[in-house]
């Protein structure tokens, strides 16, 4: 019988260094600190390599998510349109910098399937198969992680003070869906101190979410927006594994409006001179921001772009349509979209009044659909038209619901078009007050007055 058949030890029984025994002890002499000490060999050096990535995996969270890596991400999304391909790669990169070389923060901004909690966990996984201590935790399970050790079964190596102290010093945390947890004094407090005390050493952290960064306490705001730490990704592109476009929603009446184009727009009617001229104004505004629409959105810093693409930044991802009815501001909402959809891109349009009630209905226990799953259609919508806003967004329930919507599109820069009858001091009787500041910010909406009255010329085709 050979050594290696009755072979008890730790190491490869055909090591030639420790025979299988797995350790080893160093000729030395009796005054050395190495003397009388034994040390794994290293023909073991791949099964502990082994060992520790899976504690790190484990101890990080991530053991469901280790096929979450750069390798399995798809940096060009799934038919992507161009910019929505361009803003994601640009996040993977600097995703996969940070990995190699984990310094200050990483914030990943997004809606709900962009792919941050993908790259958050690619980062952890990198950094754990290279050998380096993480702990990646979405904030709800963290603060639940801190809240058990408060119970009987803990013990003094494993109490409050200790994972709170673990969490707060780890050389990279990693916390996805903040603004998730419930937002307990307790939580907010201790979530608070523990970014602080990262800020304070200057620890590498990464986190995830959707929130918009003026949503979280100021203390914690202050020190995600400190530029000279912090590096805020935002990621516009909608779910990345689904591709850009998407199937027609329930909420969408583009379908009514198929043949309003901007080749059966007319422009010659019999008018004054100065709504002549305002009408061919809003005519190629309209046009030029369906042609642009994704222009301010391009993320790539240090690209060389073209001098039409140059152009394209000065283009605001909002434009706001107003003008009595029928005088066209309609048929150029749906111009755009027809023109869009035609590209592939994920379109809805829906009148608001119609839209208010499909959320409505959602609340009814025969509803087919969720009220969380239509809000998210419209808010992760590639280009979203909203027809006819008024008085119908009076009611308390109607503002906070548009509120949140054009706050989500707002902060993402998304494109979206408004049609209303109404002027913005008129508009703010109706709607809240942050929704109208936020279309009167030039840097990103754009308003156009329609002087024309109603159309009423052969076949009405621009009849609202």
């Amino acid at each position: 019988m050979t050594y290696s058949e009755q072979h008890y030890g730790e190491g490869d029984p055909d090591c030639p260094i420790c025979g299988g025994v797995g350790y080893v002890a160093h000729e030395v002499p009796e005054s050395h600190p190495d003397f009388g000490r034994v040390f794994r060999c290293s023909c073991r050096a791949s099964e502990l390599s082994a060992a520790t990535q899976a504690h790190l995996r484990k101890l990080g969270g991530l053991e469901h998510l280790s096929n979450k890596t750069f390798e399995t991400f798809l940096p060009d999304g799934i038919g992507q349109i161009d910019i929505d391909r361009d803003n994601l790669r640009w996040a993977y990169e600097r995703a996969r910098e940070f990995s190699e070389h984990p310094q200050g923060w990483l914030v990943l901004r997004g809606g709900y399937g962009c792919g941050k909690t993908h790259l958050a966990a690619a980062i952890a996984n990198a950094q754990i198969d290279a050998g380096k201590s993480v702990l990646f935790m979405t904030v709800p399970d963290l603060l639940d992680y801190l809240k058990s050790s408060y119970g009987p079964g803990s013990t003094q190596t494993d109490n409050f003070s200790t994972r709170f102290e673990q969490v707060q010093t780890v050389p990279l945390l990693i916390l996805d869906d903040m603004g998730t947890e419930s937002p307990t004094p307790w939580a907010m407090e201790k979530l608070y101190q523990i970014l602080n005390q990262r800020y304070m050493a200057q620890l590498p952290t990464v986190i995830s979410t959707n929130q918009n960064i003026d949503q979280f306490d100021p203390r914690i705001r202050s020190r995600l927006a400190d530029v000279g730490l912090s590096q805020i990704i935002t990621i516009a592109a909608p779910d990345y594994r689904l591709g850009g476009t998407v199937g027609t929603s329930t909420l969408d009446m583009l379908g009514l409006f198929h043949d309003r184009t901007f080749e059966t727009f007319r422009t010659d009617r019999d008018l004054p001179k100065e709504q002549s001229a305002n009408l061919k104004k809003a005519y190629e505004v309209a046009q030029q921001f369906a042609q642009n629409i994704y222009g301010p959105l391009r993320p790539l810093p240090g690209r060389v772009e073209s001098q039409e693409e140059s152009s394209a930044q000065d283009i605001e991802p909002w434009l706001i349509l107003a003008g009595e009815h029928g005088c066209g501001k309609t048929h150029l909402a749906a111009a755009i979209a027809n023109q869009q959809r035609a590209l592939g891109a994920g379109v809805i349009m829906t009148a608001v009044p119609d839209l208010l009630d499909h959320l409505r209905a959602t609340f009814s226990p025969n509803s087919p659909v969720t009220f969380d799953a239509h809000f998210q259609e419209l808010k992760s919508a590639r280009l979203l038209i909203l027809d006819n806003l008024g008085i119908e967004a009076a009611t308390p329930w109607a503002k906070a619901r548009l509120f949140q919507l054009f706050d989500y599109r707002y902060v993402l820069r998304l494109p979206t078009v408004v049609t209303t009858i109404h002027n913005l001091e008129e508009i703010e009787k109706y709607v809240d007050p942050g929704l109208v500041a936020r279309m009167r910010d030039k840097r990103i909406s754009r308003f156009i007055a329609i002087l024309a009255p109603a159309y009423l010329g052969e076949r009405q085709r621009s009849s609202s």
